[in-house]
């Protein structure tokens, strides 16, 4: 299989992060019905849309600013700060106890998210080995989706057995870890930028 080094990092980056949320995500209802002093259905279909209003609305224009600017640092820079910022979120969860906090968290989380997408999904598509995109997305794909389906197996058993701010904390960490590891992306986009100037 053709994938090279720079579409591993990104991958398994994406998968650190996409196994921490997936320990969370299928059982997110559930922890807003039973931990949120009122929380009910409804106010899951709120914090879901809020997410993705917000993740929808902000990545037209970080696309923008990606696009508007030479070289590759800056995509990686915006990528990095919205990813850390999605890490802590796990974190800030543990506290979170009333209705405006899940929605507050839930816009955050989408802000960040739209702050990910632009520049990884521009770098990933320039370094992508040519007569071998399918093959490099066909890689990131499979691996995300083993990923999200051994998360979602170990959700509900880990929120039974260590309770959820215990769970928010080891997905914080996951996630951490996660971000932590673009900076090899860095490292190989660095020295790209060199062989280039």
């Amino acid at each position: 299989m053709k994938v090279n080094n720079l579409i591993k990092i990104l991958t398994f980056s994406d998968v650190l992060i996409v196994s921490g949320w997936g320990l969370i995500n299928p059982i997110f209802a559930v922890f807003v019905t039973d931990h949120i002093e009122g929380g009910n259905v409804e106010l899951v279909g709120l914090a879901v849309c809020i997410y993705w209003v917000l993740r929808a609305s902000f990545q037209i224009p970080f696309s923008r600013f990606v696009d508007s600017h030479k070289g590759e640092i800056d995509d990686f820079l915006v990528m990095a700060a919205g990813s850390f910022l999605m890490s802590l979120m796990p974190f800030l969860y543990m506290f979170a106890f009333k209705p405006v906090h899940v929605l507050l968290l839930q816009g955050i989380t989408g802000f960040a998210s739209a702050m990910v997408s632009p520049g990884w999904l521009a770098i990933f598509t320039r370094h992508v080995e040519k007569k071998a995109e399918a093959q490099a997305w066909g890689f990131y794909n499979a691996s995300v989706g083993y990923s999200i389906a051994l998360a979602s197996a170990l959700s509900g058993f880990m929120a039974i057995n260590f309770g959820y701010k215990t769970l928010y904390f080891i997905v914080g960490i996951i996630c951490t870890f996660g971000s932590t590891f673009l900076f090899f992306a860095y490292q190989d986009l660095r020295k790209g930028e060199r062989v280039r100037g």
